[in-house]
């Protein structure tokens, strides 16, 4: 599997509600979201279990998905439609732009860093 594969997996796995922490390589990885900054892989780790738990109903609407991949490392950016309902039945939709780095090791592709934010308007 190549790296824009596994970037798209990765949709599809925040969509359906799947465990995410495959996704990223243990050590020193980074994760920011809209309303986070995980370092660590254990807190990524965490970070994702909670937002798998407390979130449903996942709208990924990938954009403009770019991937360069070179040997062993890829790196991505896309804009990306996301939307989602909290436990407390409170819905958020966003424009997000996404950015991230992925490394190729015995795991096959994993995530070392990913950048989710959404745009400011000025």
């Amino acid at each position: 599997m190549n790296a824009e594969e596994v970037v798209r997996e990765y949709y599809d796995a925040l969509r359906a509600g799947d465990p995410l922490v495959e996704f990223f390589a243990a050590g020193d990885v980074v994760k920011v979201g809209i309303s986070e900054r995980l370092v660590g892989s254990q807190r990524v780790a965490e970070g994702l279990r909670e937002q798998t738990e407390t979130t449903s109903d996942w709208i990924v609407e990938s954009r403009d998905l770019h991937v360069t991949e070179r040997e062993s490392v890829a790196w991505f950016a896309d804009t990306v439609r996301m939307a989602w309902t909290t436990d407390e039945g409170e819905r958020h939709d966003f424009e997000t732009r996404w950015s991230g780095t992925l490394e190729c090791g015995d795991d096959g592709w994993q995530f070392v860093g990913m950048h989710v934010s959404t745009p400011r308007e000025i």
